[in-house]
């Protein structure tokens, strides 16, 4: 519950990069619902840490908010919910709102594996 509800709070401060620095261990795995020009499945810290500054960067952020954690043992869930503009892509220019479920894996006291369940 400690990882879990420190990733809500700093995800409801819009601190996501400090979230995976302090939270996420250096192979951290994610995978999401729908398959992007780059895969579904994105390995390594790195990686996922330029995966959410693309997204910052091609969003227009006009409110984000985080709720749980949710636990069941070794894994937790978040309910995130945005209202976004694209900025780019097939979608530019459009306001959208969006619901995710993130469901997130720990090992050693490190999010080792994150999973997104949404709709489009």
């Amino acid at each position: 519950m400690t990882v879990g509800k420190k990733l809500v709070e700093l995800c409801q401060q819009n601190k996501n990069l400090e979230a995976i620095d302090t939270l996420f261990a250096k192979d951290v795995v994610s995978v999401e619902a729908m398959k992007g020009p780059e895969g579904d499945t994105k390995s390594g810290i790195d990686a996922i840490k330029a995966k959410n500054k693309w997204w910052v960067e091609n969003h227009e952020i006009h409110s984000a908010s985080a709720k749980g954690p949710f636990p069941n043992g070794d894994r937790f869930a978040v309910i995130f919910n945005y209202d976004v503009t694209a900025k780019d892509g097939p979608m530019k220019g459009q306001r959208m709102k969006m619901e995710e479920v993130a469901l997130y894996t720990l090992k050693n006291g490190k999010i080792t594996r994150e999973e997104f369940f949404y709709t489009m």
